[in-house]
C-alpha cells in the first residue's frame, strides 16, 4: 500500500444472520486490491461448554530485557557475524510502536537450529485507555503480525533468507483485553516446505485467559548454496 494515497474500502454484506453476521473487505489504492478480508461477528452468547489451554509458565515482564536491550547486548559482541549485525541494526532503525520482551530469544552467537517455539510478552507502546473494543482488536493484529513468521525459520538458522512475507493471516478473538497491557504471545511453527511457513500463535491475559489465536501462512525463500563444481 501507499500511505501517501486514501484507501478505498469496498464491503460486501456477505451474510447477515439473527447471531453471525459477515462482512467480505476489499480495500483499493490506483484502482486496485491491496487487501482483502472476510469478518466474523457474533452477538454475545454465554454456553456452558467452554475450555482454554492452559497459558505456558513465563517470567513476569518486569524481569526480562526489552528487544532493544537484548539488541545493544548483542551488538557489543565481536564474535557477533556480519549478516546477523546488518539484521540487528535494520530492526534497531525501526520505529516500531510495540513494547517487546523476549521470553526465550535465540542466540545469534550461534547458528545451531532452534525448536521453532517463541515467547514475547508484547504491548503496544502509550495508552489506549478503556476505549471500544474493536481499537484493541485493531492494535492486535498489528501486533500479532511482527516476526510471527520468523518463527519458522528457527530451525533454519544455517540459511541466508533472501525473500520473506505473509501470504495470509486469521484472527480469532475470544475474550476482551486491553492491548496496552502486557500479553504474553505464544508463537509455534508445526510445518514449513514448498518455499512456504505454517506459524500458529496464542495472545495471553497475564491472568492466564486466551484472548486471541493466530495462524499464518508465508513464502519463505532462501539463498541457494551455489553447487561445486566436478572439474
Amino acid at each position: 500500500g501507499d500511505p501517501k494515497v486514501p484507501v478505498l474500502y469496498e464491503v460486501e454484506r456477505t451474510r447477515t444472520g439473527r447471531s453471525f453476521s459477515v462482512r467480505s473487505v476489499k480495500a483499493v489504492q490506483h484502482g486496485k486490491p491491496i487487501f482483502t478480508c472476510q469478518v466474523s461477528f457474533q452477538l454475545c452468547q454465554g454456553s456452558p461448554v467452554q475450555h482454554q489451554f492452559a497459558m505456558p509458565p513465563a517470567p513476569p515482564p518486569e524481569e526480562l530485557l526489552t528487544q532493544e536491550e537484548l539488541i545493544q547486548k548483542f551488538l557489543r559482541s565481536p564474535d557477533l557475524a556480519e549478516r546477523y549485525r546488518r539484521h540487528l541494526n535494520r530492526i534497531q532503525a525501526q520505529d516500531v510502536p510495540i513494547d517487546i520482551k523476549p521470553v526465550n530469544p535465540p542466540d545469534l552467537l550461534c547458528s545451531e537450529p532452534q525448536e521453532p517455539k517463541q515467547l514475547f510478552w508484547v504491548r503496544a507502546r502509550g495508552y489506549i485507555g478503556e476505549t471500544d473494543m474493536k481499537v484493541h482488536c485493531c492494535v492486535a493484529a498489528y501486533i500479532s503480525d511482527y516476526a510471527f513468521l520468523g518463527t519458522a525459520l528457527l530451525p533454519h538458522r544455517q540459511h541466508r533468507i533472501r525473500f520473506m512475507v505473509s501470504l495470509d493471516h486469521s484472527m480469532w478473538f475470544h475474550a476482551p483485553f486491553r492491548a496496552d497491557h502486557w500479553m504474553l504471545y505464544e508463537c509455534e511453527s508445526p510445518w514449513a516446505g514448498g518455499c512456504r511457513g505454517l506459524v500458529q500463535g496464542r495472545l495471553w491475559r497475564r491472568d492466564g485467559v486466551l484472548a486471541v489465536t493466530c495462524a499464518q501462512e508465508g513464502v519463505i525463500r532462501v539463498e541457494q548454496t551455489p553447487k561445486q563444481s566436478k572439474l
